[in-house]
């Protein structure tokens, strides 16, 4: 699917459903988020009844007709302050009585997880598969799989240091004790491998129907564990059509979002450093930002959004999304070349899926601040290249909300699972 200008949805014949979205947080939050909120608003403008089931939060913008809603714990406050913290992020039985309270009353024909673990966790999974056996409906149980938690008890695939690690994969969760991956703590890390033993000798993950991996990076990674293997579909993370427009470029570099280690924000100031007559923009906020101030090339506009944000990224010369670890289906990348802004991207994780490497854009070694530096001067002392890569990202392919919904259809009908 080509960017093009916006168009409404047009429907898709099919019987209406009744889908139950599950996350924990049911207010606008993060990417997890926005991908629940916006999808739920496609599915209901394809005729489907939408509710949500989360933690109970004043913030919630979703909601069921049950007002049924998991009890909101603040694991921040430790197992001092919180002495069933430990138990209640495994096993929870309070968000399975009050998520079959949801079924009960809404009677669903597809329940949709997502973010689950900490907060709802698996056990509603088997609250579902019970539910669906006391019925006896063809009920579907679909899980998209925002990042790795299912084989990775910190849920990154990489160490404290922020290198990439697999050694948990097929269910070697001492691996996370030895390493300290979960926050540097030996306490979280033997608490976040307790909880892989716990699941994987349960029989919860067997009840899932569809696992819809956002990239065949994040797919490939699942398929190595017996458990996921034959369940597994990549279908890339959908975005709103935009309208194609030419923009003047202006001389700089744009890095937007998070501005962190493991993002790689200081790859690119190594890159400044070396290119000191060129001008680096940086927008979000993280822990970057007075080591970017620092430097007297590169300019730190705070966090933008909305049309601040669209104006950023179009006039951009490139973009960089230069992450350290195996990131799933970043938005950015994504978002930068619907706006004919050229992305150089770490060649890591689900990146390179989306970067048609010497058209629309140039990958390089996640952390090789030379190789970024070879990479931007390919297009940046090149003005013909800068100007055909930019009118390359004319044809990107992406899922629209519509292509989206339809390949999700065929999910939720029970299809072949696979690449879509």
């Amino acid at each position: 699917m080509s960017v093009k200008e916006h168009s409404p949805f047009t429907e898709v014949q099919n019987n209406r459903m009744k889908i139950l979205m599950v996350n924990k947080f049911l207010y606008p939050k993060g990417g997890v988020e926005t991908y629940v909120i916006k999808l739920g608003d496609v599915l209901k403008a394809n005729g489907h009844e939408i509710e949500y089931f989360g933690i109970d939060d004043e913030r919630n913008t979703l909601s069921n007709s049950a007002g049924a809603y998991a009890k909101n714990i603040d694991f921040a406050k430790g197992t001092l302050k919180n002495l069933t913290a430990p138990l209640s992020i495994i096993y929870s039985s309070g968000a399975r009585k009050k998520f079959r309270q949801v079924l009960d009353s809404f009677n669903p024909d597809i329940i949709h997880l997502n973010n689950i673990h900490f907060h709802l966790t698996p056990s509603i999974i088997l609250e579902a598969q019970k539910y669906r056996k006391e019925k006896n409906k063809n009920l579907k149980i679909i899980y998209t799989a925002h990042d790795y938690q299912l084989i990775c008890p910190s849920h990154g695939l990489f160490t404290p240091d922020l290198s990439p690690c697999e050694k948990c994969i097929g269910g070697r969760y001492s691996n996370c004790i030895k390493n300290k991956c979960v926050k540097s703590s030996y306490a979280k890390s033997v608490l976040g491998a307790f909880e892989g033993y716990f699941w994987k000798h349960s029989r919860a993950y067997s009840y899932i129907d569809t696992i819809i991996c956002p990239s065949t990076f994040l797919k490939s990674k699942l398929d190595l564990d017996k458990r996921f293997r034959d369940k597994t579909a990549a279908l890339h993370n959908f975005v709103d059509e935009v309208e194609i427009k030419d923009t003047e470029k202006e001389n700089y570099i744009l890095e937007f979002g998070h501005l962190s280690k493991d993002k790689g924000t200081y790859t690119v100031l190594e890159a400044a450093k070396a290119m000191p007559k060129y001008k680096f923009v940086f927008a979000g906020f993280g822990e970057a930002e007075s080591a970017i101030k620092e430097l007297p090339n590169c300019e730190f506009v705070g966090f933008k959004s909305g049309d601040e944000l669209e104006e950023l990224i179009r006039k951009a010369a490139v973009t960089v999304y230069p992450s350290v670890w195996y990131e799933n289906c970043p938005f950015s990348v994504i978002e930068s070349q619907m706006y004919l802004t050229p992305v150089i991207g770490a060649d890591i994780g689900g990146i390179p899926e989306l970067i048609e490497n010497g058209k629309t854009g140039e990958l390089f070694e996640a952390g090789n601040s030379d190789e970024l530096v070879k990479k931007l001067r390919i297009l940046l002392d090149d003005k013909n290249k800068l100007k055909e890569h930019s009118k390359n990202c004319r044809s990107i392919k992406i899922e629209t909300p519509q292509s989206y919904y339809e390949k999700l259809i065929n999910i939720y009908n029970g299809e072949p699972n696979g690449n879509l």
